[in-house]
């Protein structure tokens, strides 16, 4: 491959996406299909890269957030269903049938909206019934058996819908991940699941996939596996919550690497970065790395964590700037421009965890990740060495 710009980039490895998936597909029932969760541009990995392998890898199914995300897959060369979550505007029931693309059926209303438009352009749009069991997010509301009997009623008329294609029904689980404190919920949402399944069923309607399963639920509640199973997070080498009950072996597959870019050494009562939160007590030595929020790394770990040089941890001083910081390095040898600087990752055998960085900047790892901006490139790598990149702005052309 061409060499990359070395200010910023994500490096993903390809050998631990293979092995995260063989050690998903090794807990998984052999009768549930595997439904590869790419949205969001595969958790901030690159979608287009990382569905391609799982393709190879076997994966039955793929789902994503919407219908550019689903061209996006099939304009990429994946020829598996894709299935898309959220939702489609019911006037592109056309594009659905031409791409071959499943959609959520989230109420009775959208369903009959999707299917007039399916009608009109001379079709059936293959659908996945929703059933809102618990996250009152989207979906047919049925939270409680007997008091919501009447979206089971509106599921029945939605899937006998001229225009509609029904091969699948699904939930999903609010908090699979939260080991026992999530339990009792987890078995009621499944319960209404089951139930509308049974529903559908004494009125003759006959789904070919249910699915409930996230990345939670495959590890700890594996009876509930039922024809197919979505593995989100854990796909990308991170669990859930670190509350799970039984996790597997997994790999983190990305890390976030820059580059320092300058050098200076301070005296005492110096200043650092917007604001002047930072006041040197003595003399320093800072390095520059050309990294900031705009980055999507977070401006809220401004003074609250270290990135690694050299094997060793160096923290942020002052506040995160849009596209770049500062960090202390006093003390570490051989800091020079141009080196190499971890901010979430292995380096030298030090390892700095996506779990850590997402735990001091308040949130979770799903959001650390995803929040890694288009300007960075992914660079991904075999046997520890970069073999292909997905760079969104495209310089591979004068990049020598």
């Amino acid at each position: 491959m061409n060499d990359f710009l070395r200010r910023t980039w994500a490096e993903i490895d390809l050998d631990a996406l293979t092995e995260n998936y063989r050690a998903i597909r090794a807990v998984v029932s052999k009768e549930s299909m595997m439904c590869c969760v790419v949205k969001a541009d595969a958790y901030g990995h690159g979608a287009p890269t990382v569905a391609r392998l799982y393709q190879q890898l076997g994966a039955d199914w793929f789902a994503v957030s919407n219908l550019e995300e689903a061209v996006q897959l099939r304009r990429s060369g994946i020829r598996r269903p894709i299935l898309i979550l959220g939702y489609t505007p019911p006037e592109m029931a056309g594009m659905l049938m031409q791409e071959d693309i499943a959609q959520s059926v989230l109420s009775l209303e959208y369903a009959r909206a999707l299917s007039e438009q399916a009608q009109k352009a001379r079709g059936r749009v293959r659908c996945h019934i929703k059933v809102d069991t618990g996250m009152s997010r989207i979906g047919f509301f049925y939270q409680q058996q007997g008091r919501d009997d009447h979206s089971l009623i509106e599921i029945e008329e939605a899937c006998r819908l001229e225009g509609l294609k029904p091969e699948g029904i699904f939930t999903h689980f609010a908090v699979a991940d939260e080991a026992q404190a999530g339990e009792a919920y987890t078995q009621q949402q499944y319960g209404c699941f089951r139930a509308a399944i049974a529903y559908c069923e004494a009125k003759g309607i006959h789904f070919s996939i249910c699915h409930c399963c996230n990345s939670g639920a495959i590890l700890d509640y594996p009876q509930m596996a039922l024809s197919m199973v979505r593995p989100g997070i854990i796909q990308y080498g991170l669990l859930p919550s670190g509350q799970m009950r039984h996790p597997i072996p997994l790999r983190p597959a990305m890390s976030l690497r820059s580059v320092i870019s300058h050098v200076k050494t301070i005296v005492p009562g110096t200043t650092v970065s917007y604001g002047r939160t930072f006041q040197a007590g003595k003399a320093m030595t800072l390095a520059t790395v050309p990294i900031g929020y705009a980055d999507g790394y977070p401006r809220r770990l401004s003074g609250q964590e270290d990135v690694l040089v050299n094997g060793k941890r160096a923290s942020i001083v002052g506040r995160v700037c849009m596209d770049q910081m500062m960090i202390d390095v006093t003390g570490i040898e051989n800091v020079h421009p141009g080196q190499t600087v971890t901010l979430f990752g292995e380096d030298h055998g030090t390892f700095l965890s996506v779990e850590e960085l997402s735990q001091k900047a308040d949130t979770i790892s799903y959001e650390t990740i995803c929040l890694i901006g288009k300007r960075v490139p992914r660079i991904y790598l075999r046997d520890g060495k970069p073999i292909t990149q997905m760079n969104y702005f495209d310089t591979q052309s004068w990049i020598e």
